[in-house]
């Protein structure tokens, strides 16, 4: 007779999770663009991370035919064995990039912080986060038994209470965002180096949404503060602005050889880059590198919609980069306002508890500098007649 344990397990544990509000999937047809085919039909996307429009650029897709024709589309291997050239060319490219020594890339932006911090913060460490960081950096903190602090978000305050308290402890990190995922703010960064340093911390920076965003150049966090060597470890992605996959550790020397051999989804993992993804990243690289056109309209457009959102008296909240939540408050209001815009041909996603505090759901928009001024127009009014028909501001 068969054991139905684990089906029984599974059913109820479904049963729960479903009882509650939910959004299911909806399935993207063809590029990752500002304007996609949504299951099945036309709409503008201002739900991708997709910020500067790079997984569709010309040159970006010539340069994934040409490593597949080139190197194949595979490694086969774990690096600890070999790497290929061209991933090495991609960590040094990072390093330039974000002038750092030198990088360490990883398979994903989730392994990224997952691994760097479970082999960096022990159980002798303390992990000071903003309430707001990536599910990612807990993680890595429960998997390397490191204490855990947390700080109310952007409270330097309270920041500097946790570190005064610790100031005889030798491992100490203070774990930020460079952008906060669900809010839009920036990071009061030059605040938090300056503390971690009058306290003898080490400062991580996630700087996943902030890389092609922020600074001149695109570089990040770092380069719009001008922090340069002041921040030990930064971490990044490249699933967002750099149109791939994967994720990276940019740093000192010392600290790529340490991560090589002591993070764990780096050292026992087969599935790194493989040269499709690589040739990707390198020529995103190559094209923020020569031309800065497509950061000033990614601010143009984040302006304009911000502002035509605020003309219609929507709450925006913090929101000061190209991520713009709409408040909606409740959960039902958040997932019936998003579910009318799609109707309206506008994509646009819905977060609500426990993503979110309770009470505070919303709608997370994304603005690329591959929109044009006519489709956020579209948008606006979207939700303008959304508004209207379910009278949510009232």
């Amino acid at each position: 007779m068969k054991d139905h344990r684990l089906r029984s397990f599974l059913s109820e544990e479904l049963r729960q999770m479903n009882s509650g509000p939910s959004v299911k999937p909806r399935v993207l047809e063809g590029a990752q663009a500002h304007a996609a085919v949504v299951d099945g039909k036309d709409v503008i996307v201002l739900a991708a991370n997709n910020y500067l429009g790079l997984t569709y650029h010309p040159k970006v897709i010539r340069a994934v035919k040409a490593a597949v024709d080139r190197y194949g589309t595979g490694t086969g291997c774990g690096r600890g064995l070999a790497s290929m050239r061209l991933q090495l060319e991609l960590e040094e490219r990072i390093a330039k990039f974000k002038e750092t020594e030198a990088s360490l890339v990883f398979p994903t932006g989730y392994d990224t912080n997952l691994g760097a911090i479970w082999a960096l913060a022990g159980k002798d460490s303390v992990l000071i986060c903003d309430e707001f960081n990536h599910a990612s950096v807990f993680d890595g903190a429960k998997l390397g038994r490191a204490s855990l602090k947390v700080y109310g978000h952007g409270d330097m305050r309270s920041l500097e209470r946790i570190l005064r308290g610790l100031k005889n402890r030798k491992s100490v990190f203070v774990v930020t965002p460079g952008i906060f995922p669900l809010e839009g703010d920036i990071a009061r960064l030059p605040e938090i180096v300056e503390l971690a340093e009058r306290y003898s911390a080490t400062v991580y920076l996630d700087d996943a949404h902030a890389v092609g965003v922020l600074g001149q150049k695109g570089t990040g966090s770092v380069e719009h503060f001008g922090l340069q060597g002041r921040v030990e470890v930064q971490a990044g992605t490249l699933s967002k602005a750099l149109a791939s996959v994967g994720g990276y550790i940019a740093g000192s020397g010392d600290l790529r050889l340490y991560l090589s051999k002591k993070a764990r989804p780096f050292s026992q993992s087969t599935g790194h880059l493989a040269p499709p993804s690589v040739a990707a990243v390198i020529a995103c690289l190559d094209i923020l590198e020569k031309d800065q056109s497509l950061l000033g309209q990614l601010w143009k457009n984040a302006r304009y919609f911000r502002e035509g959102l605020a003309g219609l008296g929507f709450d925006t909240g913090r929101s000061e980069t190209p991520i713009i939540p709409v408040s909606m408050g409740s959960t039902s209001a958040a997932v019936e306002f998003s579910r009318g815009l799609f109707d309206e041909g506008i994509f646009a996603q819905p977060f609500f508890y426990p993503a979110v505090p309770e009470g505070e759901a919303r709608l997370r928009t994304i603005v690329a500098a591959t929109h044009t001024k006519p489709e956020l127009d579209r948008a606006l009014e979207a939700f303008d007649k959304v508004r209207r028909r379910l009278d949510v501001l009232n």
